[in-house]
């Protein structure tokens, strides 16, 4: 199995680009082993709960170019792209501008009463994890720097204390949400996104041997695009960023305008420019009317799917041939 991160330490550190900031992750409180996870709430996992209908959203007044700014961060942040449009302007209008100053402690580890979660615009924070009984901030375990990292959300999915202190180390421009915006939006729609992939991914052979956690983090983490005949959802030469698996529709593998390869419904291409940092080699065309493609970027594929290298690379082998 694949050892699980709290959400508050997923840094996009400077030590890693394995990590992801991306990934919401269960509870666990001992991040320097695998330790046993914490017992996890009703409320967060399995059947989620009803909606409360008599809920609504605040809404927070924004200037034209802060929207502008928001969406364009919340468009890097894979939490909300289950979103419908309807669903996003709720959540849009549910955020709060924060800016912070040099030091200012936005998380404390350890505070019980977690209530928001937050989105980085701009600027740099630095994530703490303290150990013991020792004082002081504790350990530096990365930053966030990426405009649309998102951060504090374990202690809203799992209600569980704080589990790392996230400072600002320069002056920086973050939103905040309301823990009951989130837990209705948001947590919902990620948990029917959850729902929709989890049985077609079971379904995908290099995929079959990820446990039931695994499954739903691939699920989490993919995006889904609609394709027409005739479009090339990658073009040889190109840089590869994205790994992609066929849901609905067929397509056709041309290398140097030569036919190698037909795809259906679950399967995937895109793999060996994620595995060996080449460019694209080979162009993928849309050959039935439309086409349904699910795509993990390059983060989530190394983290979820890094396991799987060794399986995909003797299945390219086949592929290279051609």
């Amino acid at each position: 199995g694949l050892a699980p991160v709290a959400d508050e330490v997923r840094p996009d550190s400077d030590e890693s680009e394995e990590e992801s900031d991306d990934v919401p992750e269960p509870a666990q409180f001992d991040f320097s082993k695998k330790g046993a996870r914490t017992s996890v709430s009703a409320e967060a996992y399995g059947a989620f709960n009803k909606k409360i209908t008599s809920f609504t959203a605040p809404v927070h007044v924004k200037t034209p170019e802060a929207e502008r700014q928001l969406r364009a961060a919340l468009a890097n942040s894979f939490m909300f792209n289950a979103l419908s449009d309807q669903e996003m302007n709720t959540v849009v209008g549910a955020f709060e501008k924060m800016p912070v100053n040099a030091g200012q402690v936005v998380i404390q580890q350890g505070d019980p009463d977690a209530k928001e979660l937050y989105v980085l615009e701009s600027g740099h924070l630095d994530i703490y994890k303290r150990t013991g009984a020792g004082g002081g901030d504790g350990t530096k375990l990365g930053s966030y720097k990426d405009a649309g990292q998102t951060f504090g959300e374990l202690a809203l999915l799992y209600n569980c204390p704080r589990a790392a202190t996230i400072k600002a180390a320069s002056s920086s421009v973050i939103w905040k949400i309301d823990r009951e915006t989130f837990n209705h939006v948001v947590k919902d729609a990620a948990a029917r996104k959850r729902q929709l992939y989890e049985s077609f991914l079971k379904s995908v052979e290099i995929l079959s041997h990820l446990d039931a956690y695994e499954v739903s983090q691939v699920a989490d983490a993919l995006k889904s695009e609609t394709y027409k005949k005739g479009d090339l959802v990658v073009r040889q030469g190109d840089v590869g960023n994205h790994f992609f698996l066929l849901e609905e529709g067929s397509a056709v593998a041309l290398k140097n305008g030569q036919n190698v390869k037909n795809y259906g419904p679950r399967d995937y291409f895109g793999e060996l420019a994620l595995m060996s940092e080449v460019p694209r080699q080979a162009s993928v065309r849309i050959e039935s009317e439309k086409a349904t493609v699910l795509s993990l970027d390059r983060k989530s594929f190394k983290r979820l799917l890094g396991p799987l290298n060794e399986t995909m690379s003797q299945k390219a082998q086949d592929y290279k041939k051609a």
